[in-house]
């Protein structure tokens, strides 16, 4: 096993993923190529639901957030699992549409919704509209005015909570550019104007603190706020707010360095500040939504690259050098993520080299990682980086003009295509 029980070494010393040779896999679909285990993100989907309505009842209900992964075949596997989603764009929800999802169970997110992403949402019948300030609040409620219907909506707070993590992905603290902040009052003031808003139902609240956050007491705590504020509404509005969105965010091992995160565990730790506040103050428990996002797709994935070239420079580093990069996995130009690396082909030998690995593209900033420990490559060895199903292929981009990888599926010791390989024809497809 390697970090994962999916990831293993046959015996000709190549890394396999859900039991399949990623040579082989290297040599049939090419490189670089997203490889993803189907099987690994339907059980961890599983963990959640089971995990979710044992600990807050059945009304619960994971939504998977599609920001990390987006295409229309994960859409059909939230679909077969019984989770809702999160959409944050009028392209996923696009694509949800194309993929079949159900619209009711459909969260529909983003801090800057255009008028025509409410439009398209109230066209679709998605199920909640997550609204994130007054402006969008009011656009909202003039959009379902103008199709004589009433749109049921969580509103975003942030409950101030600094979760520790990088702070490109901290979302949780007052002065977010998400949400309504509790501490200054500007929540409670939304929660009036919802009320008193035509057209809108408010069903509930949602929050989220964070990425990639090991510590569950931040999630406990933000927990804590979110209750007390139910209740704060109810005692002072005499409302009563039946949902709560409690976001996503835990963590994902990345390396060996990183612990591993017992899911259905958090999730119970959480679920006890809920309840218990909730049976101690008298308050009705509210249905409960979860946002993971990461924590299902990242570790299904890896990325698979072919070496170019080996470059040593005495007394400083050495470089290998793949077909991908920055394009195809930006993580580490954008927050310096870790990842683990290792030559798939030669997987059973000692990582006893130390190489920075580096993109194609004319970029200095090309980087997988820097100093990474890895066995000794050479031109046309297979590269595997693990742990790459979550904000890899959601993220990629056609810098220097480099068409995007497919998309590979491997389940029960069978791979197919759900994303084909972009083509040079498809880069200048929209060019006139």
């Amino acid at each position: 096993m390697i970090l994962y029980p999916h990831l293993s070494v046959n015996e000709q010393g190549h890394l396999t993923i859900g039991g399949l040779d990623t040579v082989e896999l290297a040599r049939e679909f090419g490189t670089p190529a997203y490889i993803i285990d189907e099987d690994v993100i339907r059980q961890n989907m599983r963990i959640y639901l089971k995990a979710a309505t044992e600990n807050f009842g059945a009304g619960a209900l994971p939504l998977f957030a599609s920001k990390s992964l987006c295409f229309k075949e994960i859409y059909k596997i939230a679909a077969e699992e019984g989770l809702g989603i999160d959409c944050v764009s009028g392209g996923e929800l696009y694509t949800a549409r194309a993929a079949g999802f159900p619209a009711e169970k459909i969260f529909f997110h983003g801090n800057n919704k255009t008028d025509r992403d409410i439009s398209d949402a109230m066209e679709m019948g998605v199920g909640r509209i997550v609204v994130d300030n007054i402006d969008e609040l009011y656009a909202v409620s003039d959009e379902a005015k103008a199709r004589s219907i009433t749109q049921k909506i969580l509103l975003r707070i942030t409950p101030g909570i600094d979760p520790h993590t990088h702070k490109a992905v901290v979302t949780g603290s007052v002065d977010s550019k998400f949400g309504s902040a509790i501490e200054t009052g500007q929540a409670m003031d939304i929660v009036k104007r919802a009320i008193a808003a035509d057209n809108i139902e408010l069903c509930g609240l949602h929050c989220h603190i964070g990425s990639q956050i090991f510590d569950v007491q931040p999630f406990s705590d933000a927990a804590d706020i979110m209750i007390r504020f139910i209740a704060d509404i109810k005692n002072t509005l005499g409302y009563t707010i039946k949902e709560l969105n409690l976001g996503g965010g835990l963590g994902v091992r990345y390396t060996e360095d990183d612990p591993q995160i017992d899911y259905a565990a958090a999730i119970s730790d959480i679920a006890s500040v809920v309840t218990d506040f909730c049976a101690q103050n008298g308050i009705a428990m509210p249905e409960v939504r979860l946002e993971p996002g990461r924590s299902l797709v990242a570790a299904a994935g890896i990325t698979l690259y072919t070496v170019g070239s080996v470059k040593e420079i005495p007394g400083f580093k050495n470089y290998i050098s793949v077909d991908g990069g920055m394009p195809d996995n930006p993580r580490y130009a954008l927050y310096q993520s870790r990842y683990t690396a290792l030559i798939a082909n030669r997987a059973d030998m000692p990582r006893s080299y130390r190489a920075t690995v580096a993109g194609r593209c004319c970029e200095s900033g090309d980087l997988i990682g820097e100093d990474m420990d890895i066995q000794p490559a050479r031109r046309g060895d297979i590269l595997a980086v693990l742990v790459t199903g979550a904000y890899n292929y959601s993220m990629a981009s056609n810098y220097n003009r480099i068409p995007r990888p497919p998309v590979i599926m491997v389940k029960g010791g069978k791979a197919r295509l759900a994303v084909a390989r972009e083509t040079y024809e498809d880069l200048i497809r929209l060019d006139l």
